[in-house]
């Protein structure tokens, strides 16, 4: 599976509420919650998205509570990864249910806001185009390139059990 999209850069200890106001958590359509992504502290963060950019954070990205709706806002306002260097262990269990590819990469401060970014998850490659530089990450594990594929865990589960049925 190979994303490609453009950089946008947030710092450290980026948390729930700061990437979907609480008083959003009124629904789960992430299509909905997608258009407040960001609001609290980048006002116009989700009109500026275009489908398939990637965030990229520095360290303990997703910390504060545990509310799935703040990987769905990610994914509804049309990002299509998150590149930190570490993330919250609740936001990394939400970002596998709701099928967000979340990456941790060390050296996150090499990448620079608008940045053309290409990730193979498959060999686990990013390609900073602009600078001419490439990381490495331990690639995706089949199961989750699954999970991702069907739009995460319920969906995945779903599909498995009508095979079974």
């Amino acid at each position: 599976m190979i994303l490609i999209g453009k950089a946008h850069k947030l710092g450290d200890n980026i948390n729930t509420d700061d990437i979907i106001a609480a008083k959003y958590l009124i629904t789960t359509d992430e299509k909905e919650l997608g258009k407040h992504c960001m609001e609290n502290i980048l006002p116009y963060f989700s009109k500026k998205i275009k489908k398939g950019d990637i965030i990229v954070a520095g360290k303990n990205f997703g910390c504060g509570s545990s509310r799935e709706h703040a990987p769905l806002a990610i994914k509804g306002c049309g990002i299509s990864a998150v590149i930190a260097q570490s993330f919250s262990p609740i936001f990394f269990r939400n970002a596998i249910n709701v099928g967000l590819v979340f990456l941790e990469l060390p050296y996150t401060e090499e990448i620079y806001e608008g940045d053309n970014l290409e990730l193979d998850l498959n060999k686990g490659i990013i390609r900073n185009i602009n600078r001419n530089k490439i990381y490495s990450f331990p690639p995706f594990p089949e199961f989750l390139h699954r999970i991702i594929k069907e739009g995460g865990l319920i969906n995945y589960i779903k599909k498995a059990r009508l095979k079974y049925v």
